[in-house]
């Protein structure tokens, strides 16, 4: 389908209205079932937990800090753990100073994808919520009977 085969002159945006015009008025049962309805569908999101997705990546997100040092070398190892420490110890600071921003970048991308991952949830939610309206409708209209057809 193209956008051409959606745009139509006719009929008028005038004649649209007029015809909405002549449509009944609403049963008050069917006003406060769209209230409901459009109220379930504007909730605020639920501030859960951190998606599972991202849980690993939360917990990484801190890059200046590493695990403790460990070496596999028997001989050799003790002494390269020392030297591993000890470098670390002397320049925690200056590391700190240099990944600062990375881990604010990290901090803010993880941030973002927490709320797109929210918004995406929420948008499923309400297109749910629309279809189980959309399909209790059409069983409503499946059931009434035809109407005088008019010309």
């Amino acid at each position: 389908m193209h956008a051409a085969d959606l745009l139509t002159a006719e009929p008028t945006a005038q004649a649209v209205a007029a015809a909405t015009e002549r449509l009944p008025e609403p049963s008050a049962a069917a006003r406060d079932h769209l209230r409901r309805t459009m109220a379930a569908s504007l909730r605020a999101p639920v501030a859960g937990q951190w998606p599972a997705l991202l849980l690993e990546a939360r917990a990484k997100a801190d890059v200046r800090y590493v695990e403790p040092a460990t070496s596999h070398r028997p001989v050799l190892g003790p002494v390269l753990v020392f030297a591993k420490r000890t470098f670390r110890g002397a320049f925690q600071p200056f590391i700190n100073e240099v990944l600062r921003r990375q881990v604010h970048f990290n901090e803010a991308i993880l941030d973002a994808l927490t709320v797109v991952i929210e918004n995406q949830r929420e948008h499923a939610r309400t297109q749910a919520l629309w279809r189980r309206e959309l399909e209790a409708r059409l069983k409503q209209l499946e059931k009434e009977p035809p109407g005088p057809s008019s010309p």
